[in-house]
This record gives structure tokens, C-alpha cells and sequence, in this order.
């Protein structure tokens, strides 16, 4: 009883007050801890620093100089960070983590929530961490009394006018808003007036709005001025008269402008083909990798069963930061619609009928040997993974046939360097370009990421862009050289204006497109771009400025593995074509007594001519290797089951060559990787970038005459390029909408 007084008594003043004093010699003190029998024995034990906590969300500060690192207290921790922090960043280092709506990483800081506010020792009231600089010595405290009572408040304000919509909200279970009214909210609230309604605003056909339910951070706000580029929303009103909506009736036409589902904290601003579908705790999260462009933004696919239910980004700073463009957001429901479930064949009423995969093969085996080796072509399409493309090669080369092309790479490609065919100076790297000279690409509709990231580099450094081809749509300041070849000669002579800014530059850029592939003349352009990179020192040892943005997910790939044939002469004389998911390829110089193999997920295009169908896996479905733009290669991950009697692409050729007599060496996926491994090592080094060691002395120089021919759009139609988003009905419906604005 002894020993419990007096260690209330010690513990707080205020017990001590109200306990009675026992006499010194009341009570005897017994210890059995032998550290204690010492000299220097104490009842108090010396004071213990707990671990340091690890930062939030693993974040991570790089301080090159010593020099410039301050040093902070968070909540008697002491933190180091380099000078221009703000107070929310260096909590977040310390491993606390502040609540904020209006805060986002990405964007400006705004200071309008007031949900951050930490109690900073010598304020005179709690200061809102995401806009207050951390000082040398700062003491902040983020767990007071007062702190406390602050959020508390925000949060009430915050609630006064929401409405109770959580069992009917999308965003229930994943918003900000109850997470952090659990956390640092009232148990009941006090406001007993009438809440405010907002008229909900009609953004298009892909973002869902209740305006009722916002809370006037504007994040949407910010994304769409700073990231998308666009002037379509703004806040309007004041006090509790205000609102976020168009200035006036608009929709929102940006490619991007799914992403403010993704940075809305609350449930004003939701997917609209995702509504009322399903809970976020019902679904399974895969993470794999977008086919839909060249960039290979990563992303999370969300299934219940086998359906895939909606898609969203994955962070990864070096190729799409945490954004996704909207035709990979939503062109998910193509995969449910247009499948080919079962091997048919064509009879002679010209009728499909389904058979079974025996006697599909057997029928393709039976053709391929009655033709000659010279007649026999297969081309592969945009969205072909690296092993079914390394399949393809060795079973045409088995029968002796070289005629092995791509979807996209044109006539005769150059194949033999790779920095020919590659975004050199990487994605990320774009940041650190002080010039830009785009020549026949649109970035904006054939890679909306590398266009957000020089969009990014324009408004931090002001760097300077210049545009040679037909005349579009840029989010940020440029000029307009050209249209054409002419312009580009211009500059390689030295005889344009723009040419004092590419000799000013320290890092200047030239991205040619992938459209040129197409052109007869594309050697003599790419020569020439490669004069005005020697000219401008675009090439150095430190930096390597020249590149090629290409269009679709399987170029890359499909360069490093050798399929370089002319399929337009190739197709003239040919006899047996096989097309592995080619659904872009004229057909109309083919012999009408073809025989057309269709290897495929979705019915598109190039089924009308096919006289055998073999239904095959999506991305979505199947373990493959992809290499994008800039030669990073990445793996995808299957999410959902395959499609009725669907297979793998890589094992119905495995199959087609048994049956054929050409049997292939391999009969797993680790063998045609150790088969890709001799010919093209690179593809099997995920998520790395081989940097280029070839300079522009070592490329032979070129002969041909450049046509005056202007450039033309690569991409017609943003919305749909490959058999998914053609068969997606939420594509269809942008299409028709957006493309109007």
C-alpha cells in the first residue's frame, strides 16, 4: 500500500495533493533489484528514448550538401531536412503523420482546409503545417491538447454542411474524410440549422459529381490547371455560398481528367462507370502494368471474380508518378465485350462454327504445309508481350520463313543500334530539359504521361518548345515551326530562328514520333534530326537528348527480338498469314485465296478476313513481358481468369508447332525466357534501363532524299487504338462526346 502512495504521489501533482502524508517512518522501502543496493542507487530509472519511428509512407530526403540541412524537433524528436521544407514534410519524416484534405505532394499548396494545423512552441495559436517553412531549432508539437482541439473544430466546421451519404457514397471505405472524422472527430455534432445542397455539375461522361458533399479543398482545382493543363474548373461564390463547378457549361476535356477521382478526398467526385458497382472491400487488387500506349504506367487492377472492375494507378515515380491518362483508367470494360471464347473455322457458307482446339490446329498445321516457306507471314500486333512474339519468330523461322513483322514499325526498320528506337533520356529525365523539338509527334494523345512530364519541366523552368507537324492541341506554351520535312532541313542548315535556342540549351531535346516509321523517306528525316543533334550537342557523354517516342506496347519488344521484315511486300505474295492479335493491317493487297490465321482476344477488325480463329489471353489475364518507350522492361500480372477456352499466345504457337512437326524447344515460360535470354538479355532485366554507350559517329550516314510531303497525325482517334478500347463502350461514348468539344 506503501509503495502504490507513494508512486501516485510522484506520478502526478495533482493526486498528491489529494493524498494523505504518512509519517518518515511510517513505511519501510524493500528493493530486490541488486542495481539498486549501490551508492548511486535511485527509485527513479534514467530516462529512455523510445526508437525513432520510420517515416510515413517510406519517405525518403536526399541531402547533397551537408550544409544546407536544418535541424528540427517533432514531438521532441530531432529530425534533419534540407532548408525550404515545409513543417507537414518534416513530421512526415520524423514517422507522424498529420491529417490534411487540401495537401497534395503533386500540387500547390493551398493552406485552405486548416486540418493540419500542429502547435508550434513560441506561436501564439496552432499554424497550418502544410504552408508554414520549418525554421533551424523549430520545436513542433503535434499531439497537444491544443492541437487536438484545433482539428477537432476543422473537423466539425467540415461536417456542418455534409451530408450523412456514407451508405451510398462510392467513395465509402476509402475516404479521407471518415477516416479522419474517426480519428480526430466529435462524437456528435452541434449544428441544427438546415445543411446547405449543392447543384451537382455535369463533368462528361467518365467523373460522377455530388457537389453536396464537397468540401472546397480544391485539389481538383489545382490538378487541372497545374497537371492537365486545362482552365475547365474553378471555385466560385464565397463563404457558404461557395462551390467548385465550370465557369460555364463545359465538360471537362482533358485526357487526364480521371485523376481527380484518385485526389478528391471525399465523395464529390467519382467514377461514373464505377458507380454503385461494388465496395472497395469486395475487390482483389492486382498490380500489373498498362498496354494501352508505350509509356507502361503502372497500375492496380481491381477484380471480384472474374471481373475486372476498375482500374487505378500505382506510384512509380520514373514513368507515370501516381497518374494514369483516362483511356487506361476506363477502357477496362472492353475487356468483357467483343471476346472470342472458342477456336472456330470458317465453313464454306462463311459462317464461323466452333470446334475444338484439335481440330482447329489440325487444320492450321494441314495449310501451312501446303504452301512454300517464301509465302508464309506472320505479323504481330500492338498489344503482343515479348514472349509470344519471340513464339511467333521461332516457329515461322522453324518452317523457314523470315517474314516475322510488327503492327506499327513500318517498312525495313533499323533495328541494329537501340537507341534508334528508344526515348533515350528516359522519362523522368525530361525534367531536367531546358528545349524541346517535337518533330511529327502529338504527345498529348499518343503518350499522355511524357506529356504531363514536359508539361511539368515548362512550368518549372520555363524551357522552350518547338512543334514541326500538322497543326494540334499543346497544354502548354509552344510555337509552331512547320508542317513538315522542309522545316526540319531549315534548322539542320542553320537558317532557322529556333536554332539560337537548341545552341543556347545545356540540355536540349528532339523527340521524333513513331509516325515517321510509316514513311518511305523516314531514313532520310531520321538522318537529318541526327544532323541537327551533332550541330546543337544533343548527344554528350553526360547527356543524351535524342529520341523516338514510339506508339504502341509491343514496338520496343518486338525491335529487340529481329521482327524487322517488309510486311507490305511481304503480304502481296502471301499464302498463309498469320496475324497474332494484328487488328491494324491493310489487308487489301492480299491474295483473295489467302489463308488467314486470327490469333486474338477481341473480334476486331482482321477476324472479317480470317479463315481460323484461336481465341487467346488479354493483358489482364496472362504473366507477360513488355518493354516500353524508353527500354524499361516490366512484367504483367493475370488479375482475372481467362475467357472461355482462351489460352496464353506464346502456348497455342508451342502447340500449333507440335502439331505441325515443328516442334519449338520450350514448354514453359521460363524456357521461352531463357530462349529471349539469347536473343535479346535486356527484356529479362525488369524494371531497369540500359543507358545507351552508341554516339552519332558510329550511325552510317544516308543517302536518301527526303519527301516534302507534310507530317500526319499518328493518332486519329485518342480514345480508341487497339481492339480493348475499340470494344469498350465507355471509350465509344467519349469518342462521340469529347472528340466533338
Amino acid at each position: 500500500m506503501g509503495f502504490l502512495l507513494h508512486a501516485l504521489r510522484r506520478s502526478k501533482p495533482l493526486l498528491r495533493s489529494h493524498l494523505p502524508h504518512p509519517p518518515s517512518n511510517a513505511l519501510r522501502w524493500i528493493s530486490s533489484s541488486a542495481a539498486l543496493h549501490g551508492p548511486a542507487s535511485s527509485l527513479d530509472p534514467a530516462p529512455v528514448d523510445p526508437p525513432p519511428k520510420a517515416p510515413v509512407g517510406g519517405a525518403r530526403v536526399h541531402i547533397p550538401n551537408p550544409e544546407d540541412a536544418i535541424e528540427v524537433f517533432v514531438d521532441g524528436y530531432p529530425v534533419k531536412i534540407p532548408k525550404g521544407m515545409t513543417v507537414l514534410q518534416a513530421c512526415e519524416l520524423a514517422g507522424v503523420d498529420i491529417p490534411r484534405f487540401c495537401y497534395h505532394s503533386r500540387l500547390s499548396i493551398a493552406g485552405n482546409c486548416r486540418m493540419c494545423l500542429v502547435e508550434v512552441e513560441k506561436s501564439p495559436k496552432p499554424v497550418a503545417s502544410c504552408a508554414m517553412p520549418a525554421l533551424p531549432g523549430m520545436k513542433i508539437k503535434t499531439n497537444t491538447p491544443v492541437a487536438k482541439k484545433a482539428r477537432e473544430g476543422v473537423m466539425e466546421f467540415l461536417l456542418m454542411n455534409h451530408p450523412l451519404d456514407c451508405p451510398i457514397c462510392d467513395q465509402g471505405g476509402e475516404c479521407d474524410l471518415q477516416d479522419q472524422s474517426m480519428a480526430f472527430g466529435a462524437d456528435r455534432g452541434r449544428f441544427t440549422e438546415m445543411k446547405r445542397s449543392v447543384v451537382d455539375k455535369n463533368l462528361g461522361p467518365l467523373v460522377k459529381t455530388v457537389m453536396t458533399r464537397c468540401i472546397q479543398c480544391t485539389r481538383c482545382v489545382r490538378f487541372a490547371t497545374e497537371i492537365a493543363g486545362v482552365q475547365d474548373l474553378g471555385i466560385l461564390g464565397r463563404g457558404s455560398g461557395e462551390e467548385i463547378g465550370t465557369y460555364v457549361e463545359k465538360l471537362m476535356t482533358s485526357e487526364l481528367s480521371g485523376n481527380v477521382i484518385d485526389i478528391c478526398p471525399v465523395g464529390a467526385l467519382t467514377s461514373k462507370p464505377f458507380a454503385f458497382k461494388a465496395r472497395n472491400w469486395e475487390l482483389k487488387g492486382t498490380e500489373t502494368i498498362d498496354v494501352t500506349d508505350a509509356v507502361g504506367s503502372n497500375i492496380r487492377i481491381d477484380s471480384r471474380g472474374p471481373e475486372v472492375m476498375r482500374i487505378v494507378p500505382r506510384l512509380n515515380e520514373d514513368i507515370n508518378e501516381e497518374w494514369i491518362s483516362d483511356k487506361t483508367r476506363f477502357c477496362y470494360d472492353g475487356l468483357k465485350r467483343q471476346r472470342l471464347n472458342d477456336p472456330m473455322i470458317r465453313g464454306p457458307d462463311g459462317r464461323f462454327k466452333a470446334v475444338t482446339w484439335r481440330d482447329a490446329l489440325a487444320v492450321v498445321a494441314e495449310v501451312a504445309h501446303q504452301v512454300k516457306r517464301e509465302e508464309i507471314v506472320g505479323i504481330s500486333g500492338k498489344l503482343s508481350d515479348a514472349e509470344s512474339m519471340m513464339a511467333l519468330k521461332d516457329f515461322l523461322n522453324k518452317m523457314g520463313s523470315d517474314n516475322v513483322a510488327c503492327e506499327g514499325n513500318g517498312v525495313s526498320p533499323n533495328a541494329d543500334l537501340r537507341p534508334n528506337y528508344l526515348l533515350n533520356t528516359n522519362i523522368a529525365g525530361l525534367e531536367n530539359a531546358d528545349a524541346f523539338l517535337l518533330v511529327g509527334t502529338q504527345p498529348r494523345v499518343e503518350a499522355p504521361m511524357v506529356n504531363a512530364r514536359i508539361r511539368k519541366t515548362v512550368r518549372a523552368t520555363q524551357a522552350k518548345v518547338a512543334y514541326i507537324g500538322p497543326p494540334t492541341d499543346f497544354n502548354y506554351d509552344h510555337q509552331h515551326l512547320g508542317t513538315g520535312p522542309s522545316t526540319l532541313l531549315e534548322i539542320a542548315e542553320g537558317r532557322h530562328a529556333f536554332c539560337s535556342t537548341l545552341k543556347s540549351a545545356k540540355n536540349p531535346v528532339i523527340i521524333v514520333g513513331a509516325g515517321i516509321f510509316e514513311r518511305e523517306d523516314k531514313d532520310a528525316i531520321l538522318s537529318v534530326v541526327e544532323t541537327i543533334a551533332k550541330l546543337n550537342n544533343v548527344v554528350r557523354s553526360d547527356w543524351n537528348g535524342l529520341n523516338v517516342l514510339l506508339l504502341n506496347a509491343a514496338q520496343a519488344a518486338a525491335l529487340d527480338l529481329g521482327l524487322v521484315s517488309n510486311p507490305n511486300e511481304s503480304i502481296q505474295s502471301a499464302k498463309f498469314l498469320y496475324l497474332m492479335g494484328a487488328d491494324d493491317v491493310n489487308l487489301e493487297k492480299l491474295p483473295d485465296d489467302a489463308f488467314v490465321v486470327y490469333q486474338g482476344h477481341h473480334g476486331d477488325k482482321s477476324v472479317y478476313r480470317a479463315n481460323v480463329i484461336l481465341p487467346s489471353s488479354a493483358f489482364s489475364e496472362k504473366e507477360g513481358t513488355y518493354e516500353n518507350t524508353e527500354g524499361c522492361s516490366q512484367w504483367t500480372v493475370p488479375a482475372v481468369p481467362t475467357v472461355g477456352d482462351a489460352r496464353d499466345d506464346w502456348k497455342i504457337i508451342r502447340a500449333l508447332s507440335e502439331v505441325a512437326g515443328f516442334c519449338l524447344p520450350y514448354d514453359t515460360l521460363t524456357g521461352v525466357r531463357a530462349r529471349i535470354k539469347t536473343v535479346a538479355p535486356n527484356l529479362l532485366n525488369v524494371d531497369d534501363r540500359e543507358p545507351s554507350t552508341v554516339t552519332l559517329d558510329m550511325k552510317p550516314s544516308c543517302g536518301q532524299q527526303m519527301s516534302p510531303e507534310p507530317f500526319r497525325a499518328a493518332v486519329e482517334n485518342f480514345y480508341m487504338t487497339d481492339s480493348i478500347s475499340r470494344a469498350s463502350k465507355i471509350m465509344a461514348q467519349c469518342s462521340s462526346i469529347l472528340s466533338k468539344k
